[in-house]
């Protein structure tokens, strides 16, 4: 399996400092990172390690849970998949405080049990959650 690399420029201080963020592998983009947007409500076109961390999870997670759900005998048809990443204070500086995965599907094949089951699962099994077990991840599952 390959390796993918990102790259960040970082210019100035934390406060008053800013960067950009280069998906390198794919050539997919530059984004702006900036520590004051990444703290207040409102982004302001720039994104942010918790944003790109959400991205990588949601992205993973879905492909996942396609594989299990066709492992239980279903056919995924549509999965929308997001997940909110917290920010907060720690003992050092900040820590992820949690990560709240929703995902909403119409899949032929199984029913509401079968998917539950697959989606937790999948929650345990995608390799960014494997990696993020440092935080508490929950989940929200349905179908439609």
């Amino acid at each position: 399996m390959p390796t993918r690399t990102a790259r960040t420029a970082w210019n100035g201080t934390l406060e008053q400092g800013s960067g950009q963020v280069e998906l390198s592998s794919s050539k997919a983009g530059t984004f702006d990172v900036s520590f004051p947007k990444r703290a207040a409500e409102d982004a302001g076109g720039t994104t942010s390690p918790e944003e790109l961390i959400a991205a990588a999870h949601t992205s993973c997670y879905a492909m996942q849970l396609s594989a299990l759900i066709a492992e239980a005998g279903g056919t995924p048809q549509s999965l929308e998949v997001s997940a909110d990443v917290s920010l907060g204070p720690d003992t050092q500086g900040f820590k992820l405080t949690g990560i709240a995965l929703t995902v909403r599907g119409e899949v032929e094949g199984l029913d509401a049990d079968g998917f539950a089951k697959a989606a937790q699962d999948a929650k345990d099994t995608c390799p960014v959650s494997k990696a993020l077990t440092g935080v508490e991840i929950t989940l929200d599952a349905a179908l439609d």
